[in-house]
C-alpha cells in the first residue's frame, strides 16, 4: 500500500461523502449520474447501505434492512442526517480494529486491515465523486485518496466485475489524466463525465 491508508484514507473518503450530499441542491436529487441507471438520490442510499454493511459484518449487527444493488429512488428524513449516522458509525468500527489486523470481514469476503478500510473508502469516495459531478459541484475525488485506494481497486474490482457485473468495463486514459482519472476509468467510469454527456 501507498500514500494515505487504513483509518485515515477511510476518514477522508467519509468526509467527501459527507460533503457532496451536504451541497447537493434541493433540485438535484433527481439528476442523473455515472451510474446509469440511478439518480442521485439512489447513490445516496446505495452509498449509505454499502457503509452500513462494512460495519455490520464486521459487528455482526445492523445490517441493511434492503439490497444495495436496488436503492430506493426517494429519501426519508435528513439524507445527510441518516448519512452521518452511518458513517459515524462505520468510523468507529474500524477505529477499533487493530492495523496490523491479518483480516477484517467485508460485504466483499475477510480482507487485511488496509485492503478493508481501502475497499470501504473505494466505496464511499468514488460515490462521492458521482454525486458531485451529477450535482455540478467540484469533483473532490483527491489524488492521495485515489492512490491509497488503488491497491484494494486491483485487488477486487476485476472479480467484481466479472462475477457480478457491478463495474462497467475499464476505460482508457487521457493524456494528462492523473491517478483519480486513472482510477475512475479502471472502475469503469469515465473520468470527464458531464450530466450534459450522459
Amino acid at each position: 500500500m501507498s500514500g494515505i491508508e487504513g483509518v485515515e484514507l477511510l476518514s477522508r473518503a467519509h468526509a467527501c461523502l459527507r460533503e457532496v450530499v451536504a451541497a447537493v441542491p434541493e433540485g438535484g436529487w433527481a439528476a442523473p449520474t455515472p451510474c446509469s441507471e440511478w439518480t442521485v438520490r439512489q447513490v445516496v442510499n446505495h452509498a449509505r447501505l454499502d457503509q452500513q454493511a462494512y460495519g455490520a459484518v464486521v459487528t455482526g449487527h445492523g445490517l441493511p434492512d434492503s439490497d444495495p444493488f436496488h436503492p430506493a429512488d426517494a429519501l426519508d428524513g435528513d439524507a445527510g442526517a441518516e448519512l452521518d449516522k452511518v458513517l459515524r458509525a462505520v468510523a468507529e468500527v474500524y477505529e477499533g480494529l487493530a492495523a496490523d489486523a491479518g483480516e477484517v470481514p467485508t460485504p466483499l469476503g475477510p480482507l487485511p486491515f488496509p485492503l478493508a478500510s481501502a475497499a470501504a473508502a473505494m466505496d464511499a469516495a468514488v460515490h462521492a465523486w458521482d454525486i458531485a459531478v451529477a450535482t455540478g459541484q467540484d469533483a473532490p475525488l483527491a489524488e492521495d485518496v485515489a492512490e491509497g485506494i488503488r491497491p484494494a481497486a486491483e485487488r477486487l474490482v476485476d472479480h467484481l466485475r466479472d462475477a457480478y457485473g457491478v463495474f462497467a468495463p475499464a476505460r482508457e486514459t487521457a493524456d494528462g489524466d492523473g491517478r483519480a482519472e486513472a482510477l475512475l476509468a479502471f472502475l469503469g467510469r469515465d473520468p470527464h463525465w458531464t450530466p450534459a454527456g450522459s
